[in-house]
């Protein structure tokens, strides 16, 4: 039963913090040490992203639908698929090959705490900067663009870093609005959730317990329902204010776990 309490409450966090940039994995690993709560082969974290990455398809169910029917007929649609693959590739390139290095070494709560400090301090010079904006519609990216967004995103194998906060900040230096970049950031996030949920799950699923399981679909519930909330209100917010308050929510985090690692290990 605690065990089913904490993965709800690990998918609440999931759901919470996917698309905000303040690293969700990063939260799940350190909330994870300091509730004692050890998943088989750290499967947790990744397999119950499936709920975050449902909620955001059902968010953009129209306009996904829309792409899918012009692709025949419309090359800016068509063009727009190709760019979200091509910012997609690297990941699924380099995840694929540093899978093990990253569960096994990166997936390290010091690490972790380090990463959303500085990543914090990134996101608050970033969002102070005046930077020119050239591109204020997420699915007109000069398909160069979409490639070097994705390369930003590889910095997030790192927990603590952030997918969407990466793929942000980079489409923001690169020269996207505010908005823009988080919507492409939310875009980017369903092949490469879905191929890492995907990948891990192949790599793991002969040795998921039916207890594995369980928590990871009572986790998945929890973080889809968590995750419609963040989806529907996040773009509005950062159109309006910014990123200042993600990147103080990362320090603060980040603050308090290094003190608790410090004081009870």
């Amino acid at each position: 039963m605690q065990n089913l309490i904490e993965a709800v409450v690990l998918g609440i966090v999931e759901g919470l913090t996917e698309f905000l940039p303040v690293s969700s994995t990063g939260h799940l690993l350190l909330l994870g040490h300091f509730l004692g709560f050890e998943s088989n082969g750290k499967t947790f974290e990744v397999l119950v992203q499936l709920g975050a990455i449902l909620a955001i398809m059902l968010v953009y169910f129209r306009r996904l639908l829309d792409i899918a029917l012009r692709l025949g007929s419309d090359p800016a649609a068509r063009r727009f698929v190709i760019g979200v693959l091509v910012a997609f590739l690297p990941a699924a390139l380099i995840g694929a090959v540093l899978h093990g290095f990253i569960k096994s070494v990166l997936f390290n709560p010091f690490l972790v705490c380090c990463a959303l400090i500085a990543g914090g301090l990134v996101l608050l010079v970033v969002d102070e900067l005046e930077l020119e904006v050239k591109h204020t519609d997420a699915t007109t990216f000069p398909l160069s663009m979409y490639l070097k967004i994705g390369f930003f995103q590889c910095l997030a194998m790192i927990p603590g870093v952030s997918r969407s906060g990466s793929t942000i900040v980079g489409a923001m230096l690169l020269g996207a609005s505010k908005r823009a970049a988080a919507e492409f950031s939310f875009f980017l996030a369903m092949p490469t959730m879905a191929g890492a949920f995907a990948y891990d799950l192949l790599k793991s699923y002969k040795t998921l317990t039916f207890d594995d399981s369980l928590l990871i679909v009572v986790g998945f519930v929890a973080a889809f329902f968590s995750a419609l909330i963040v989806v529907r209100s996040f773009l509005d917010y950062v159109s309006k204010r910014g990123f200042a308050i993600f990147a103080w929510w990362r320090i603060i985090v980040g603050l308090f776990g290094l003190a608790g690692l410090w004081i009870v290990g």
